[in-house]
């Protein structure tokens, strides 16, 4: 609807180009075309008057917003889809639509199916989406859940909006907590035991290290991304012990992430950065575009020329590299390899290293554009049962795992949990709440609404009723009613979330949104009784909820959850 008005307004501001109330060569300003809060207002509402005004203005022609606003209302071409148009406050124009509009978006929906709602904003260009990253040292916990679900479901969203989404995993295998957990690993496969005089200070503690040891001493085969790592009956082989406790709790966490649906096109070694001389490769390009310093035996980048607070150490004066540096390559490599636009999504623990890595992007000077990428941040999640807050977990040692999380509940139910606030924002998953089958549960309302729909079609095929989608296409002009305007209402707003979830990198609106929907469908059914004896209405009806159920599951597929027909 938004595209249409946007045309019709276009055409109204041509009509009086055309006619000399506006300069031939005044080009159209960036109005914008949303839902009014009140309802009583308009369906939609614009303010291309006042931006006109506001632009004659800047060239000397004072004009009136309102008397502007009413010249382009008279001048819009008529239209089936609008009952009425009026005007507002200094200037807006407030459009009300026609019964006929919204029962046009039914048709639409049954005509895209699948497509509905997609669009092509994002041009085919392509954008690499990162997310999780997590170390692997040890079980995915709920806060890697979160950063999954979020990455994941940007990058439908994206895909959604027209771009060619890599989705990515960076693993950090060097650095200190592979020490960790070489040690770990190699003290288990010795017979130590957190506890014993001779445990190391900072090894894991968790039941799966010694899985991760028995593996190993068993000659176990771990075949990871193509790569086949193989264990062996020697506790003393420090580097094999890294190497394969690396392949083992990689495939672990990949198997972590497959139990609920997400997966990715690259995993990208943070080890390969060295091995590949892309650190220092980067660090020289750095210090011959003049961007660095020597100081107190450390060299540092002049961050603060492109924003930054302070300047930042690069490498300290054992020769060591600090972490942000590393970071700086990988997101190069990112360029490099064609990503136009980048997206990383990491915990909000990671605020402090963005800007020094934007910094040392913007350094480099080799076309990256400023803002790449684009960070979102999450913030923790906080497990409750009973009431009570859950912290530990057996295997893990320390934390609840993602594992342990989709035991007790399910996949859809953690996805849509973890997907269902503003990143930034806490989240409290109540598993009690994601186990019950009540309307309190969101995703099982949802859900509900979707096999509500197809208990229809099953129940019409037992009295004997033939759907023909024709006739109900036909005779849409029968949902006349409240509850019926009001939910094509929220099945013509589909593709605005869509957008909007695209252009803010925040899928939790559709997750908001698909709950107001199912509101919607569950307040018409009740108030509309579908399986009526007039074929007509009957088929009107059940165009209406067959146009609900694929809204329906366009979004669910947006947010990784699934559409069941039965529950």
């Amino acid at each position: 609807m938004k595209i249409q008005l946007r045309a019709l307004i276009e055409e109204g501001l041509s009509a009086l180009r055309a006619a000399g109330s506006l300069p031939a060569d005044l080009a159209s300003p960036d109005f914008v075309i949303e839902r009014p809060k009140e309802r009583a207002h308009g369906d939609f509402s614009t303010n291309a008057a006042m931006l006109l005004a506001r632009e004659l203005g800047k060239s000397g022609v004072k004009v009136n917003p309102r008397a502007l606003a009413q010249q382009l209302v008279d001048a819009l071409p008529a239209s089936a889809a609008i009952a009425k148009v009026d005007i507002a406050g200094p200037g807006f124009i407030n459009v009300h639509l026609t019964p006929a509009a919204w029962q046009q978006q039914v048709r639409d929906i049954h005509a895209a199916g699948a497509a509905f709602g997609r669009n092509a904003s994002g041009g085919g260009k392509t954008v690499g989406v990162e997310y999780v990253s997590a170390n692997p040292t040890g079980p995915l916990h709920v806060g890697h859940g979160r950063a999954g679900v979020i990455g994941d479901c940007i990058a439908r969203v994206m895909a959604a909006n027209g771009w060619d989404v890599k989705r990515e995993f960076y693993y950090n295998d060097a650095g200190v907590q592979i020490n960790n957990l070489a040690i770990s690993t190699q003290a288990r496969a010795k017979g130590l035991q957190p506890g014993d005089a001779d445990w190391p200070a900072d090894a894991y503690n968790g039941d799966y290290i010694a899985d991760v040891a028995a593996s190993y001493l068993r000659g176990d085969s771990v075949d990871v991304d193509g790569q086949v790592v193989r264990g062996k009956d020697d506790a003393d082989d420090l580097d094999a012990i890294r190497k394969f406790a690396v392949a083992y709790l990689r495939r672990e966490q990949n198997a972590d992430l497959a139990a609920f649906g997400v997966a990715f096109d690259t995993y990208y070694l943070e080890s390969s950065l060295y091995a590949d001389g892309k650190v220092e490769e980067t660090v020289r390009e750095l210090i011959a575009h003049g961007h660095t310093y020597e100081e107190g035996g450390a060299l540092w980048l002049r961050t603060t020329t492109f924003g930054d607070d302070k300047d930042r150490v690069m490498r300290k004066s054992d020769g060591t590299y600090t972490y942000f540096v590393p970071d700086v390559a990988y997101h190069l490599s990112k360029w490099q390899r064609g990503y136009q636009r980048a997206v990383t999504e990491l915990g909000a623990d990671h605020h402090g290293s963005l800007a020094r890595v934007k910094a040392g992007l913007q350094a480099l000077d080799c076309g990256i554009p400023a803002g790449y990428p684009d960070y979102v941040l999450h913030q923790m999640v906080t497990v409750m049962r009973g009431g009570e807050e859950v912290k530990l977990s057996k295997r893990a040692g320390s934390y609840l795992t993602l594992r342990d999380l989709i035991e007790e509940t399910s996949a859809d139910a953690v996805r849509w949990f973890l997907v269902a606030r503003k990143p930034d924002s806490q989240l409290t998953f109540d598993i009690d709440l994601a186990r019950s089958q009540s309307n309190d549960n969101p995703v099982f309302y949802v859900q509900y609404a979707h096999a509500r729909v197809c208990s229809l079609l099953r129940q019409a095929g037992e009295k004997g009723y033939a759907h023909d989608p024709d006739n109900g296409a036909a005779a849409l002009h029968l949902l006349d009613d409240a509850p019926a305007q009001d939910l094509m209402r929220e099945l013509s707003r589909y593709g605005e979330v869509v957008e909007a979830a695209g252009a803010t990198l925040e899928p939790h609106l559709v997750a908001q949104y698909l709950r107001e929907l199912a509101n919607a469908f569950h307040g018409w059914y009740h108030a509309s009784p579908v399986l009526v004896d007039d074929a007509a209405l009957r088929d009107a009806r059940l165009a209406l909820a067959l146009a609900t159920r694929q809204v329906l599951t366009n979004g669910l597929d947006l947010l990784g959850v699934s559409a069941p027909e039965t529950m």
